[in-house]
């Protein structure tokens, strides 16, 4: 669904005419290519993204105190207690995962499932620049939006509605690198994202009790955005160097 593929059949199918798959699957996982083998191979491949020695590491954990500014060291004062992250972005003695690996309700998928499709949607064909679209073209060349409407979260695994519109708590991690934000990419920004979460997410009968409005002051939401651009790993060329370096396939 995210690539816009047809099924999965259609991308296992795809897979097996590539010429730079020929016989890796089999030589990885004595198979060829299917649903299972693909999901593996995708979460070995997530397990080496490892972020490293950022400079909230070094500060927090390497006792390098001059490596964050005021403002940064004030967003991680926030963030550790007046903003409430930390209570769901997990903060250790010994190390920072950044995330509690739980779920949670954040109301964002509800409005989605529940919101009215308004009839246009303000488009930026370049800096400054918005045009009015109909929502039946962007709805033409996008995702099936009743996909999107179905969106129910971890109840599409458990079939429990207490988990209705629940997503897993993302590590913040190399955060600064991967807008857009959210299960599906609905904020643009870190400065959204703190916006989102300081008016309290969005209400909802199964809100996380974890969601409150914060009311932050303008400073102090732009502290916290400073402080999770400190959680950028120093062996992110790395990571990139190796992604540019490994074959893609057939474009066409």
């Amino acid at each position: 669904n995210e690539m816009a593929n047809p099924s999965i059949g259609y991308v296992i199918q795809k897979l097996k005419r590539l010429d730079d798959y020929d016989g890796m699957f089999e030589k990885a996982f004595n198979r060829s290519p299917s649903i299972d083998t693909i999901g593996m191979a995708l979460a070995q491949y997530q397990r080496t993204l490892i972020s490293a020695n950022s400079r909230f590491d070094r500060w927090y954990y390497g006792d390098e105190k001059d490596l964050l500014s005021e403002v940064e060291a004030l967003g991680f004062e926030l963030f550790s207690g007046k903003a409430m992250c930390s209570a769901c972005h997990l903060i250790g003695e010994e190390y920072a995962l950044f995330t509690d690996n739980l779920l949670h309700n954040t109301g964002l998928g509800y409005d989605i499932a529940m919101a009215a499709e308004p009839a246009t949607h303000r488009v930026q064909l370049a800096p400054g620049t918005f045009v009015d679209v109909n929502s039946d073209l962007i709805d033409s060349v996008s995702r099936n939006e009743t996909m999107m409407r179905n969106d129910l979260g971890h109840y599409e695994v458990t079939e429990n509605p207490d988990d209705l519109w629940k997503y897993l708590t993302p590590t913040l991690r190399n955060i600064e690198l991967t807008a857009p934000y959210m299960h599906n990419g609905k904020l643009a920004s870190l400065a959204e994202v703190v916006e989102f979460y300081d008016r309290g997410g969005i209400a909802n009968p199964r809100l996380s009790p974890l969601i409150k409005a914060l009311t932050l002051e303008q400073s102090e939401k732009q502290a916290l955005v400073a402080f999770l651009k400190t959680l950028t790993g120093a062996n992110v060329a790395e990571l990139a160097g190796d992604a540019f370096t490994a074959p893609v396939g057939d474009v066409q």
